[in-house]
């Protein structure tokens, strides 16, 4: 179907293919496919918006499409007025799913964050997802999942450690940030936290901690590691994992103005298992990638 064959049936709950788009205005989007999961582009009512530090909220929708076939490490792509201004989307990892509602962790860094994290108790919003891949938690067999973040890269943790949880998993946070003031484990379990400043915690970066804690994990059996964070995190982590063949996932940040491979804002060069550089679209390759293909 093209795109003007689209727009004829836009109230049809006709499924496209989000790689037949050239075209067409985003905020108009219905239903479509990307792979083998359905993405809707809703209007969802904010249940309840909390605080959780001076400039993170916890924002709850009522979603239902999305939570039924969302995954650990996917995101949306929320349009946080009904203005032009601003003009593009903000994409949020998926924090938590219960039943029909699914949470956001979002930090106020901007004026669409900021617009966002004020809005009231029974507004409105339109929500495009679930984007993006997940998180790998299953295939080769691990015991134990080592699971590290950076500041507002807890957002996708709880949903992701609740998966490992119900497979049996034990899970293991490692939390990092500037000072206690950035670390955000709220409803995470078995934490051990580093600062940089040693406000509490391990005095230094999560990765110098995962170095420190590695041996005695080791010894409790297999394990994985997923992680999110700032990108200077994730090097130097995937580094650290590829040094000593370790798995580990990792959730790459990047602009994601559309969310389904339109506007190229988060292209990013990956390695190949040939040994070359190829670019990808986190929004579609992504965001979660296999540390190995991390270029460093």
């Amino acid at each position: 179907m093209n795109v003007r064959e689209w727009l004829a049936n836009e109230r049809s709950t006709r499924l496209i293919n989000p790689s037949q788009v050239t075209h067409f205005h985003l905020y108009q989007m219905r239903p479509v496919m990307s792979g083998t999961n359905s993405i809707a582009d809703i209007r969802s009512t904010i249940v309840q918006t909390r605080r959780i530090s001076s400039d993170v909220s916890i924002i709850t929708l009522d979603c239902p499409s999305v939570a039924a076939t969302a995954k650990p490490g996917n995101f949306v792509n929320v349009k946080v007025n009904t203005s032009t201004q601003p003009l593009l989307r903000r994409p949020f990892s998926i924090h938590n799913v219960d039943e029909n509602l699914i949470e956001i962790m979002v930090k106020t860094i901007g004026c669409g964050t900021a617009l966002f994290s004020d809005a009231q108790k029974g507004s409105t919003v339109m929500v495009l997802g679930p984007l993006g891949n997940c998180f790998t938690t299953t295939g080769p067999d691990f015991k134990n999942a080592i699971l590290v973040s950076g500041g507002i890269g807890t957002a996708p943790m709880l949903f992701l450690e609740k998966a490992l949880a119900a497979q049996g998993k034990k899970v293991i946070n490692l939390i990092g940030g500037r000072t206690k003031e950035d670390l955000l484990a709220q409803n995470l379990s078995n934490c051990r936290c580093a600062t940089d400043d040693g406000s509490i915690g391990f005095k230094g970066t999560v990765v110098d901690l995962l170095r420190r804690e590695l041996q005695d994990i080791e010894k409790e059996g297999t394990l994985k590691l997923f992680a999110c964070g700032p990108n200077p995190m994730l090097k130097a982590l995937a580094k650290f994992c590829n040094d000593r063949l370790l798995a580990c996932d990792v959730s790459l940040e990047s602009v994601m103005g559309c969310g389904i491979g339109i506007c190229y804002g988060c292209s990013v060069e990956i390695n190949t298992p040939e040994g070359e550089v190829r670019t990808v679209l986190l929004c579609k390759e992504g965001p979660v990638i296999d540390a190995k293909l991390l270029v460093v």
